[in-house]
């Protein structure tokens, strides 16, 4: 009976927010998401996977307005199908109720839910305007959002071979410090070192080697420092546009200020994206090369072989 149900606090509540996470989640999604989480988790019964399922259909809803021209309410939507999805993780971490499969449903209703949207905000403003620039728009939005979920377990499995091919009774002997054991750079896992400083071979051994650090450069990177520790106390992670920030710009940003704004905040946010993609590609390239290839000596057994 719902008599029998432990009480939560809000306090419990706050205590399943994710160390760090994405500013707009941490600013404008947690502060209504943990109070909508209380009375879910103290009232019914719904399970983590019920909510997931209730944020896909606030988006398909989102998708349904965006399509109509409807963009305010489409922003709306979207804005709960976003908050819906947080809420079913506090409660999955709250109860301990989450499941595998719960992973999985989550993981592909946001692409739905991502796809839909932009399909139909493509196909509102294309109906509208006959403008063919609205279509290009809502295929480079879903292809973006794509390649960022395709490519985040890719590096994970390109990370898990190099620790396979290196690891020893120890394990690594330098392991990443950004990525730790198994995690995925996706907005769901956590970069709590500072990215630039980890990523610069020039801060690592290399520097002793090398003799030298350029003051600017040095300056930059005690700055980054600052900033990061700045935004760890927080809560919000250092890279600052991912996934997260571009569906907020494109989906409920830019339709609440206007049609006008599609396209430029769509155009800029998914630069940042793209360029937030580059940088963890080019880390993990870095990695790769510390990591992946063997010592002179281990080098020199593989020619004789």
């Amino acid at each position: 009976m719902l008599g029998c149900m432990r009480t939560y606090s809000l306090d419990d509540v706050y205590e399943t927010r994710k160390r760090r996470d994405s500013w707009w989640t941490v600013y404008f999604v947690d502060p209504v998401a943990c109070r909508v989480a209380l009375p879910v988790a103290n009232h019914t019964r719904i399970t983590p996977n019920g909510l997931t399922v209730l944020s896909l259909v606030l988006g398909v809803v989102s998708a349904a307005c965006f399509a109509s021209n409807q963009l305010i309410a489409g922003a709306g939507f979207f804005y709960l199908s976003f908050m819906i999805d947080c809420v079913d993780g506090k409660i999955a971490r709250l109860k301990g109720t989450g499941t595998p499969f719960g992973l999985w449903l989550d993981y592909v209703g946001d692409r739905i839910r991502v796809v839909l949207c932009a399909a139909g905000l493509a196909y509102g403003q294309y109906a509208l305007t006959g403008d063919v620039r609205y279509v290009v728009l809502g295929a480079a939005v879903a292809v973006l959002d794509l390649f960022r979920y395709v490519n985040a377990p890719q590096m994970k499995r390109v990370r898990e071979a190099v620790r396979e091919e290196r690891e020893g009774p120890g394990g690594l002997d330098d392991p990443d410090p950004l990525m730790g054991p198994g995690r995925l750079p996706a907005d769901d896992h956590l970069l709590e070192e500072d990215p630039l400083l980890a990523a610069d071979p020039l801060l690592g051994p290399e520097r002793e080697r090398a003799g030298r650090v350029s003051r600017p450069r040095s300056l930059f990177f005690r700055l980054f420092r600052r900033l990061n520790r700045f935004l760890a106390r927080h809560r919000v992670r250092s890279h600052l546009v991912s996934g997260i920030e571009f569906h907020a710009a494109v989906f409920v940003i830019a339709p609440l200020a206007g049609a006008w704004a599609l396209i430029p905040l769509a155009a800029l946010s998914g630069l940042l994206l793209l360029a937030n993609e580059v940088f963890l590609v080019y880390r993990m390239w870095l990695f790769t090369r510390r990591h992946g290839a063997g010592s002179p000596q281990e080098s020199r057994e593989h020619v004789l072989v």
